[in-house]
């Protein structure tokens, strides 16, 4: 008995063994939930990288992330370590380095990601923060009435 699906399946764990360093570094940020100085900056090997920033974007915290950068490279394993080990003093979690926060501004990490990965062809310095933002202006709304 034959499976179909194997012969893709197999090619696909191929590919990815071959590509185990390539896939997206992103810069987050989610100003209502953590203020204005404070970034994520993680990988994902991911075809859809944004796919991940809406899982991170869950029930956990009270608001969705916005995304600075996204940027694809064959090494961004190394370029998402590099970029830790410069703002190591910045991280907000010294114990686990798996929590990839820091004290940082969007421009600040992408002035790093710049420096290793070269130029950025996009990149959103203020974040959108929608509900956030449309909330403070609800009560601004209500004080003055």
């Amino acid at each position: 008995m034959t499976y179909p699906a194997a012969p893709k399946a197999i090619e696909s764990v191929d590919f990815r063994a071959a590509n185990i360093r390539t896939g997206y570094v992103y810069i987050i940020s989610n100003v209502g939930s953590f203020g204005e100085k404070l970034v994520k900056i993680g990988m994902t090997r991911r075809l859809d990288p944004r796919e991940r920033i809406r899982e991170l974007s869950d029930a956990s915290v009270p608001f969705n992330f916005d995304v600075h950068a996204l940027f694809f490279s064959k090494d961004a394993v190394g370029i998402e370590t590099e970029m830790h080990r410069r703002l190591w003093n910045a991280r907000v979690n010294m114990i686990n380095s798996r929590r990839e926060f820091f004290r940082a501004t969007p421009l600040e990490a992408k002035a790093i990601l710049s420096q290793l990965a070269g130029e950025i062809q996009q990149f959103e310095e203020i974040p959108e923060a929608l509900e956030y933002r449309q909330g403070l202006k609800l009560l601004s709304q209500g004080a003055a009435a």
